[in-house]
């Protein structure tokens, strides 16, 4: 059988080729064995001249490298919670690569490296004839040095971000043109005499893809075999170089043929070269010949839906506050584009026993969804002192992918601000009467004073003082949440049972604004940027919307004797060279006194112990504080509080409608059904009490009897005053006093009638005293002893009194008298008393 001819077209292609390739055998040949001419720029010829314009350095580039972010174990180990990437790189040192894999590469891609001055002319040579032979470009005769001088100008091409640049030059990088090769081959040479062979050598296998956006030795070890570098076989070894050929057709993580070609080139090219080159010996070259190609696809840890226990939204926070600091680019592209390719190492505050114990009550408590409404639920965990986020939960699987369940993943992070991933916030309800108390600390109070927290009070526009901004349009009616009486009970008493009208009154007597300052020196913000709403019912009752995080930081703060924290999620960065790179950092500042804030965690461990937090106790002996907190509608339910070492915000709530999440009963993968108004507190009890509170927690300080007890003052007696008159009395004396209303009283219209407590009486400084007015309706009992029985009843009827006349038995009474009288004289309630004549007969 004759051999095919080759096509005309195909020879003189060939032979222009040949003719091309000679001249530029003959330039590399002049260049690398008459140095002195190259360096003078003497030319032997004008082929010479075309060579020494050309440029004679490269630098390699830094390369695009794969960002990772760590949490810690209890034992200070680092664990990988995601990777970042545009090229799945880690670049290594000549140590943490295995010497299989070095000399796979040389025997195979270029055996004189370690001789030849950046190209190997003998080999250009060979190869020319052999494609003169062929009738077509079927070797390329390419150094390890050129090979490495394409992939920088590959790197640099695709590193540029505009897309037609881009092309442009990755078409330049890659053109199969004679002027290409002779760029390649002068800037080979120049490197040659820059940098050593080892460093030449390492600095390839580095940069070369190996398959999809897999690059270098070492991340192409641990995604096709689950090793490190330093750590592959000879059979390993080899079928990795030998994807370098080819990167797309000789991956093996895509099908058992692309398998079988990958180790079809590694037994019959990357080992036997190896053998040749007796960098292996016989026994290795048949053992590894006769090793199947195995891969463990390694799945890298792409994004944050890879996290594991539920860090993804921790993950994502993280990634988001990158992407918005400056320290990593001057926009927003730029801080993405540096994260994915900056080669960072990222050590984040995340605690992972507290977070695995933080997805497991928030999985055990709360459904991933539920068909009565758009149930959410998180618990977030902040250390006092530091502001580090310790643990971020929720009862979602985080997750980018437009396509996946929506019921039961997303990626809108619960626990944080909307610009950081976040939702809009939820309403707090009662857990923002911290604020309250703080500021009714601050201006002269106790916690001994007594309020009054009745129901249903009408509290209008001039109840309240506010500096800063709105108060009330209309009268308001606040509902005690739980329909408690309320009642007249020290503030202390009224805190533990969360009385909404108690705190309502109590913030008659303070400034809305003042309240709202004290909430902003703690941090707490609305989770969508805007203003704090600071009218009654968004400052005193919780209606603004915050982040769970904000509200456990600010907690937090109270905790660490009144220092807040901002909350801070990074601990150190470093980049691909291992410099540190500046992360960012909390600040502390004292927001409330010291002896304030002891106060404050004294009314705190009340609710715990003996109020409406009680249910979360963990009675474990490590003193505990919180307070509940329910929305409007019941749509939010809430705990905050810790200890002195954790202080978390447990949160379940209706996402995006108005359902009453406490008079739901929801079921987790653990709880049974539970009451969703419940599983706020039973999440936060399990927490502290199976993992929390081994982290330990000290006591706190008692607070100073003055802000614990109230003083007492003798109520004055104000009867018979006006009602400015008597308040202005009673507010000179140390007390407040609040304008009950009219009574029935002898007093004049409008006079005081009398008091509550009454006058004479002791009660707590600063305590609401409640005035009345009389009606002027009540009239005294005549006194009608010694007139004629018949006379004195009319005269006690025509003033109103029911008369029932009785005969006495004392016979020596005057006869037709009245001898006495029931009631006496002076006596009032002639609507309702009947009065007695007892008479002579």
């Amino acid at each position: 059988m004759s051999a095919p001819k080759r096509k005309v077209s195909g020879a003189v292609g060939a032979f222009l080729g040949l003719v091309g390739m000679s001249a530029l055998v003959g330039v590399l040949v002049t260049a690398m064995v008459t140095p002195a001419l190259a360096i003078t720029g003497l030319a032997a010829n004008n082929s010479i001249g075309v060579f020494e314009n050309l440029p004679s350095y490269i630098k390699p580039d830094a390369l695009s490298q794969t960002s990772s972010v760590y949490a810690k174990n209890p034992d200070g180990s680092d664990v990988l919670l995601a990777s970042f990437y545009e090229q799945n790189r880690q670049t290594v040192g000549w140590n943490q690569i295995s010497q299989f894999a070095k000399d796979a590469l040389v025997s195979t891609e270029d055996p004189r490296f370690y001789v030849h001055g950046g190209v190997d002319v003998q080999s250009t040579f060979r190869a020319l004839v052999g494609n003169f032979v062929s009738g077509g470009i079927s070797s390329g005769a390419s150094t390890i040095s050129q090979q490495y001088v394409k992939n920088i100008l590959v790197q640099r091409a695709e590193a540029i971000q505009d897309p037609a640049a881009q092309a442009a030059a990755y078409a330049e990088a890659t053109a199969q043109t004679t002027d290409r090769k002779l760029k390649e081959a002068k800037l080979a040479i120049g490197l040659e005499k820059e940098y050593s062979k080892d460093d030449i050598l390492l600095g390839y296998m580095n940069i070369a893809l190996f398959g999809g956006r897999v690059y270098g030795i070492q991340a192409a070890s641990q995604y096709y075999f689950g090793v490190n570098a330093d750590a592959l076989t000879l059979p390993q070894a080899a079928s990795l170089i030998a994807i370098v050929n080819e990167p797309e057709a000789l991956r093996i993580d895509i099908d058992e043929a692309h398998t079988a070609d990958n180790k079809a080139r590694r037994d019959k090219d990357i080992l036997p070269s190896m053998l040749k080159e007796h960098t292996i010996t016989q026994a290795q070259y048949d053992e590894a010949v006769a090793t199947e190609v195995t891969p463990n696809i390694t799945q890298p840890s792409t994004g944050c839906q890879t996290a594991v226990y539920g860090a993804g939204f921790f993950c994502d926070y993280v990634k988001r506050i990158i992407e918005q600091d400056s320290t990593f680019g001057a926009t927003a592209e730029e801080r993405s584009h540096n994260l994915n390719t900056g080669g960072y190492k990222i050590y984040t505050t995340l605690d992972m026993q507290l977070q695995s114990k933080a997805f497991d009550v928030v999985n055990n408590y709360v459904p991933y969804s539920s068909d009565k409404l758009d149930i959410g639920g998180t618990f977030t965990t902040v250390e006092p002192g530091t502001g580090k986020v310790l643990a971020m939960a929720q009862n979602k699987t985080y997750s980018e992918d437009p396509n996946s369940d929506q019921a039961t993943s997303t990626a809108i992070n619960y626990n944080t601000d909307f610009k950081y991933g976040g939702s809009t916030g939820f309403q707090p309800g009662s857990s923002f009467k911290l604020f309250t108390i703080i500021d009714w600390l601050q201006t002269g109070h106790s916690l001994g004073d007594i309020v009054n927290g009745a129901n249903n009070q009408t509290f209008t526009s001039r109840s309240f003082t506010n500096s800063c901004g709105p108060v009330l349009d209309g009268p308001y009616v606040a509902g005690n949440d739980a329909g408690e009486s309320g009642g007249r009970a020290t503030v202390l008493s009224q805190f533990q049972d969360s009385v909404n009208n108690a705190f309502m009154n109590m913030a008659s007597k303070l400034d809305l604004c003042d309240i709202g300052k004290v909430a902003k020196s703690l941090g707490v913000h609305r989770a969508d940027d805007g203003e704090l709403i600071t009218g009654p019912y968004g400052i005193v009752l919780g209606g603004n919307e915050i982040a769970p995080l904000t509200m456990a930081a600010a907690y937090a703060g109270v905790a660490n004797k009144g220092v807040f924290c901002t909350p801070v999620a990074i601990t150190s960065i470093t980049d691909a060279t291992g410099a540190n790179v500046q992360a960012p950092q909390t600040s502390c500042t004292q927001a409330i006194d010291p002896t304030i804030a002891s106060a404050a965690l004294y009314a705190m461990q009340a609710v715990i112990q003996n109020g409406t937090a009680s249910p979360g106790n963990p009675l474990d002996g490590t003193p505990h504080f919180g307070k509940t907190g329910t929305s409007e509608n019941e749509k939010d339910v809430w705990l905050i509080g810790g200890t002195t070492k954790l202080v978390s915000a447990s949160w379940v709530g209706n996402v995006t409608g108005d359902v009453s999440i406490r008079k739901t009963t929801v079921a987790g993968s653990g709880s049974g059904n539970v009451g969703s108004g419940l599983s706020r507190l039973f999440m936060w009890k399990d927490f502290y009490k199976q993992i929390g509170d081994s982290y330990g927690g000290d006591s706190f300080p008692a607070p100073s009897r003055i802000l614990s007890n109230a003083q007492t003052v003798t109520v004055p007696d104000v009867s018979g005053l006006s009602i400015d008159a008597a308040i202005s009395k009673l507010e000179n004396a140390g007390f407040s006093a609040n304008d009950a209303g009219q009574q029935d009283s002898d007093k004049t219209a409008g006079q005081v009638s009398g008091t509550d407590p009454a006058a004479g009486s002791s009660a707590s400084k600063n305590s609401v005293i409640d005035v009345f007015t009389s009606n002027g309706k009540q009239k005294p009992l005549s006194d009608v002893s010694g007139q004629a029985p018949a006379a004195a009843a009319n005269a006690l009827k025509g003033q109103g009194w029911n008369v029932t006349v009785q005969a006495s038995t004392d016979a020596s009474c005057k006869p037709n008298t009245v001898v006495s009288q029931s009631p006496g004289a002076g006596s009032y309630n002639q609507s309702t008393t009947n009065v007695t004549l007892v008479a002579c007969p």
